[in-house]
């Protein structure tokens, strides 16, 4: 009867072993692989804004394909700070290239989309702000199987994010 039970257990064993563990390894492999393309496609994105001064439909298209080509779906925060290059200052000494002179208003992902969905591009200028945040909403499989084993990770967690900003040093026409 204990030579049974020690079977079960070694079977039991050795199917997690030679399951379960290489399972979760490729799914942890799965994940990084999609945190490396998530992060190069933000950054490029970014980029692209930032040397050309405007954010297209087709490019924010674009962007938005390469990160859902990774099978998960995510959340897009974008927000741009817009230079006010008339910031009401009623000084003879203001000038929007001194230090500690220049406000921004902010531009968030809502009202840029408003603009894109219209067919046309979002125009900024030279010296204004952007930044992208992209973050993964759905469970990946590496987060299910851990949740199974470890009870860990929680709803509001997410494996998958970047971000990236700067400034812009272009404007868009």
């Amino acid at each position: 009867m204990s030579d049974t039970l020690v079977t079960v257990v070694a079977i039991g064993l050795a199917a997690i072993l030679m399951f379960v563990f290489p399972l979760m390894t490729m799914s942890d492999r799965t994940d990084d692989i999609s945190q490396l393309t998530v992060e190069t496609a933000t950054t490029e994105f970014v980029d692209q804004i930032r040397t050309t001064g405007k954010i297209t439909p087709s490019e924010y298209d674009k962007f938005r394909q390469n990160i859902a080509s990774t099978g998960n779906t995510y959340n897009i925060e974008m927000q741009v700070q817009v230079l006010d290059e008339n910031p009401g200052k009623k000084t003879t000494q203001t000038a929007k290239d001194k230090i500690g002179e220049n406000e921004y208003y902010s531009v968030y992902t809502s009202q840029i989309e408003e603009v894109l969905d219209k067919n046309k591009s979002y125009i900024l200028k030279e010296g204004d702000l952007v930044s992208v945040s992209v973050k993964n909403t759905n469970q990946t499989l590496a987060q299910q199987l851990k949740n199974f084993f470890y009870t860990v990770i929680g709803n509001d967690t997410y494996t998958i994010a970047a971000s990236h900003g700067g400034i812009v040093q272009a404007t868009g026409k």
